[in-house]
């Protein structure tokens, strides 16, 4: 595999890893098989729908491979091609309402616990906190 960032979303710097196979006349069905990481709600708490949406743009435009959740806390998604990139993109953003996650150098998808969804001693709301942190330092993951 040949991995690294030649492939993206256009703006972004992050969220796809890029994986190209080095004997593609071989193997044709994973010439390109990259990944995408999505960032997951706080908490980690999902909607049905959400996950339904997730899986229907993925079973269509990917290989229908997850992790949930990979090292870097984001819903991970493996096995595209180069030229769907941008629609899963698109989807993921304006109908699923979800962001590209990442590892970037400077930040990665921040992550909480349940705090006071399930903690009856949470001193903070843990969710708020990573949801203001996610909106302000958005952009230092891509």
């Amino acid at each position: 595999w040949k991995h690294g960032g030649i492939v993206g979303v256009l703006g972004y710097g992050g969220g796809v890893i890029g994986r190209y196979c080095d004997r593609a006349d071989l193997f044709p069905n994973v010439a390109h098989f990259h990944t995408l990481r999505v960032n997951q709600p706080a908490s980690k708490f999902y909607s049905t729908e959400q996950l339904r949406q997730i899986c229907d743009i993925w079973e269509r435009r990917g290989s229908g491979l997850t992790n949930m959740h990979g090292s870097t806390g984001d819903l991970v998604l493996l096995g595209t091609t180069t030229d769907e990139l941008e629609p899963i993109f698109y989807e993921l953003t304006h109908d699923v309402k979800m962001d590209l996650g990442g590892s970037g150098s400077n930040m990665r998808t921040p992550s909480c616990c349940l705090g006071k969804a399930r903690c009856e001693w949470s001193c903070l709301d843990t969710q708020a906190i990573t949801y203001n942190i996610t909106q302000t330092y958005q952009d230092e993951l891509h």
